[in-house]
């Protein structure tokens, strides 16, 4: 008699996933074709899980997320549910509202002297 084999991975049901709504995405995906154009992101990926969902930004395929862009529900009435953490672990920014926090991966302009 053949057991079968453990669950390495058990996915949660899909009720209880934390996730992006459309509005959320529009923003994101905003930001992050602008900073495509410009030469400086070239690739992301989504996850979710129970708690939180995560828009990782990366420099380069290979490497570590540079930006992370998490929202988490249950923070919503300490510190907000928006967060944007840098590739060291540093919370860059972090509020109730998408837009304000996604402010602080804008470029901003460079004054330019003759």
């Amino acid at each position: 008699m053949r057991l079968p084999a453990p669950a390495l991975f058990e996915p949660t049901p899909a009720s209880h996933v934390v996730g992006f709504n459309r509005l959320e995405l529009q923003s994101i995906f905003n930001l992050y074709g602008r900073m495509v154009a410009q030469g400086v992101w070239r690739d992301y990926a989504m996850d979710f899980s129970a708690s939180q969902a995560v828009f990782s930004i990366f420099r380069r395929n290979g490497e570590a997320a540079f930006y992370r862009i998490v929202k988490e529900p249950k923070a919503i009435r300490r510190q907000g549910a928006y967060s944007v953490v840098a590739q060291t672990g540093l919370i860059l920014k972090r509020g109730p509202e998408l837009a304000r926090v996604l402010s602080v991966l804008e470029r901003k302009p460079k004054l330019v002297t003759l």
